[in-house]
């Protein structure tokens, strides 16, 4: 069965970003019947924090995001130290006693040298007496895993045939000399014993994909076929990462984008597909397909993704969106939502019309006197669906006006807007006392 991990570290909210991941890794099991496990890469205990794990599950699930299973990489400590006494036994891993000071210097050397800055590998010559001397002082090793220096070749679900030459790589740190776990090492082991089948992560991790090939071997495992998507930038061309802080799914959320306008872009952002909206998770399964993301780096367009959320709520009956209507503490009709929806880009904008139709607005038609006719023409008696017809017609025979000299002034003293809702609708959903409310306003 295939079985996927989305494996963030609770050290911030996620951003959309990482969620690019996650929804491609769920969209992959779900379309193929397999597994989405959720692992949480908690080996970091200075920066983890409860808060953002909660606040990962939070936003998954208002994402409509389920995971099959949750894993937390802090219960297992012990299973680490074991792979790690596998590797020093085949002599694939090694103790190094070097500070961060000293690697630096080594690192500037090389660098004034011409030469690429990739570990030297002197502690493989440390003795045994060396290193029991080292240890007797109290200097506690860090721990690197001994690469060979051959091509690692791979089939990428996404890049195609992929090389990297091990050569140019310093061999990795798997445990840092306070004992913390580094993510090389862990989660190659977390995907063995889980029986991980598909690694789908951003592109970046390419050259530590090549690194945990050969951990998977040195551990006597295959490794599970790899994909790496190349990373979103904005729409100059620019890497997203200087603006992760304004593009969280949590701030996202606070200003009234929709799950699926974000999860449609998301799905369909880095592919030969067209970008359009999706009513609900369902669909974009069923359209999923890993071999149609490009190996050019997408772009997210803000705007795009707000037009999206306008042709959502287009979508949307009002049964389909009652239950955040409901969250604006605002008695909402049908009536209400089926005249604004087609103007809204955010949930935020119910508000904005809510106040326009039924609250205080400052007049911007200062000709009263046609403010006068339009009252004076205004139907007495009940409001129907000819009501505006009706109003307009009359209007025109006692002003003179017709078309847009008769519509423009009319919306904009009843909205203040020059734009909005048809006007034969919004009439009847105003009523009679706000419009001549309206009308009579001076303001």
């Amino acid at each position: 069965m295939i079985k996927v991990r989305f494996a963030p570290s609770p050290t911030g909210y996620l951003h959309i970003g990482n969620f690019r991941t996650a929804l491609v890794n769920f969209l992959f099991a779900r379309k193929n019947n397999g597994h989405f496990m959720l692992r949480i890469d908690d080996t970091d205990q200075e920066r983890s924090l409860l808060e953002y794990e909660n606040a990962i599950k939070e936003d998954l699930s208002w994402m409509n995001i389920g995971w099959d299973s949750i894993e937390k990489q802090s219960s297992r400590l012990a299973c680490y130290d074991d792979a790690l006494q596998i590797l020093l036994n085949k002599k694939r891993a090694y103790p190094c006693f070097e500070t961060a000071d000293e690697l630096s210097l080594k690192r500037k050397s090389q660098l004034s040298s011409g030469k690429p800055p990739i570990y030297d590998r002197s502690a493989l010559k440390l003795s045994d007496s060396d290193i029991a001397d080292f240890k007797s002082k109290g200097k506690k090793p860090h721990y690197r895993f001994l690469l060979k220096h051959i091509d690692v070749n791979w089939n990428d679900l996404i890049k195609g045939n992929s090389k990297y030459n091990m050569s140019n790589l310093s061999d990795p740190v798997i445990l840092r000399e306070d004992g913390r776990v580094i993510y090389t090492l862990a989660s190659v082991v977390d995907d063995i014993d889980f029986k991980v089948t598909d690694i789908l992560r951003g592109e970046d991790h390419m050259t530590n994909s090549a690194a945990q090939i050969q951990l998977f071997e040195a551990l006597e495992s295959f490794p599970p076929r790899l994909g790496h998507l190349s990373l979103l930038t904005d729409i100059s061309g620019e890497g997203l990462s200087k603006r992760l802080g304004s593009l969280s799914l949590r701030d996202l959320r606070k200003e009234g984008f929709q799950p699926m306008a974000l999860s449609s872009l998301l799905s369909k952002v880095g592919t030969s597909d067209a970008i359009d909206v999706f009513k609900n998770i369902n669909y974009i399964i069923k359209d999923f397909d890993i071999n149609k993301f490009g190996k050019s780096k997408p772009k997210f367009d803000k705007m795009e993704l707000s037009n999206l959320n306008s042709k959502f709520f287009q979508l949307m009956n009002y049964e389909d969106i009652f239950d955040q209507l409901n969250n604006l503490d605002l008695k909402i009709t049908s009536e209400f939502w089926n005249l604004i929806k087609g103007n809204i880009n955010t949930l935020n904008d119910v508000k904005f019309w809510w106040n326009i139709i039924y609250g205080k607005i400052k007049s911007i038609n200062d000709d009263q006197e046609f403010k006068h006719l339009a009252l004076k023409t205004l139907p007495k008696d009940s409001f129907d669906k000819s009501t505006w017809s009706t109003w307009t017609g009359l209007l025109m025979k006692e002003s003179g006006r017709k078309g847009k000299d008769i519509f423009k002034p009319l919306r904009l003293s009843l909205t203040g807007e020059s734009n909005g809702p048809e006007m034969a609708n919004l009439v009847l959903t105003m009523g009679r006392d706000k419009i001549v409310e309206r009308l009579n306003n001076k303001d």
